[in-house]
C-alpha cells in the first residue's frame, strides 16, 4: 500500500493518507465540515457521509466554503 495517495482539490494537488476520508481531509486543511459542500468526481458528496466516504488515488474534488455575512 503506498505511504500517500495523489487526489485534486479545487484544481491544486495534493497528497493524502490512503484511507483518508472527506472528513479528514476537511479536519486537515482547517474547514468547518457544516460549513461546506464538497463534489468528489462532479458528483455532490452528502454532508452526512463525509466520515465515511474514503478518497481514492486520483480523485478530484470540488470544495466550497460558505461565509456568512450581510
Amino acid at each position: 500500500m503506498p505511504d500517500r495517495i495523489a487526489i485534486t482539490v479545487n484544481g491544486q494537488a495534493r497528497e493524502v493518507a490512503p484511507g483518508a476520508t472527506v472528513a479528514a481531509l476537511l479536519s486537515a486543511i482547517g474547514l468547518d465540515v457544516r460549513k461546506v459542500a464538497v463534489e468528489r468526481n462532479e458528483e455532490i458528496v452528502p454532508r452526512s457521509t463525509y466520515a465515511e466516504v474514503a478518497l481514492a488515488p486520483g480523485d478530484r474534488l470540488e470544495i466550497v466554503h460558505f461565509i456568512g455575512g450581510g
